[in-house]
């Protein structure tokens, strides 16, 4: 099991949710996501701590990492401006507008019967949400819980150098990132 991200200021209790900008879900049914190494219909949740890495419109690529006790302290310089509790989510500067615009939003579920797998959670069982929560500019979001958002030219540039680091790291969506390697 993955060290978890560091905490961020206004974390809040451990709850589980799913991210969507349908606001008109009241059921979320499990589904096959072909992307997955697991080959079977799941409905996916994210708890609390990670919630931050799904602060984005849907499509958007991103980039986030952070350390851990394994990091080294040139990785931290280099990366995280020498503050081992520093939380980094990057994304492409064309997604800015996005950021700004899109209506996202987060379905606290019930634990049971979800299960955790890495950073996630799964169900095999439909399950409905408890309460929607808005999450408003994401851009202050982010601002809020001191995550820096950092804004690049090309974001697969800079996932090469996390992923080849001794930083913990979570890319999302990177197929829709705009500028080659």
């Amino acid at each position: 099991m993955k060290e978890p991200a560091p905490p961020y200021a206004g974390e809040g209790p451990h709850a589980l949710w799913h991210v969507s900008e349908d606001v008109s879900l009241v059921r979320f049914e499990p589904h096959l996501l072909p992307e997955h190494a697991l080959d079977e219909p799941l409905v996916w949740a994210i708890d609390t701590r990670h919630l931050p890495l799904y602060w984005f419109p849907r499509a958007c690529p991103r980039a986030t990492f952070w350390a851990t006790d394994e990091t080294t302290d040139d990785d931290v310089e280099r990366f995280l401006d020498s503050d081992r509790r520093r939380r980094v989510h990057a994304i492409e500067a064309v997604w800015l507008e996005p950021m700004r615009t899109t209506r996202v939003v987060a379905y606290r579920v019930p634990e049971e019967p979800f299960e955790r797998w890495d950073r996630f959670w799964i169900s095999r069982a439909a399950v409905e949400p408890l309460e929607l929560v808005e999450l408003g500019d994401l851009l202050g979001r982010h601002a809020d819980a001191e995550i820096e958002l950092r804004i690049v030219p090309g974001l697969l540039p800079l996932w090469d150098k996390v992923v080849n680091s001794t930083l913990d790291f979570s890319g999302i969506r990177l197929r829709n990132a705009t500028l080659a390697r």
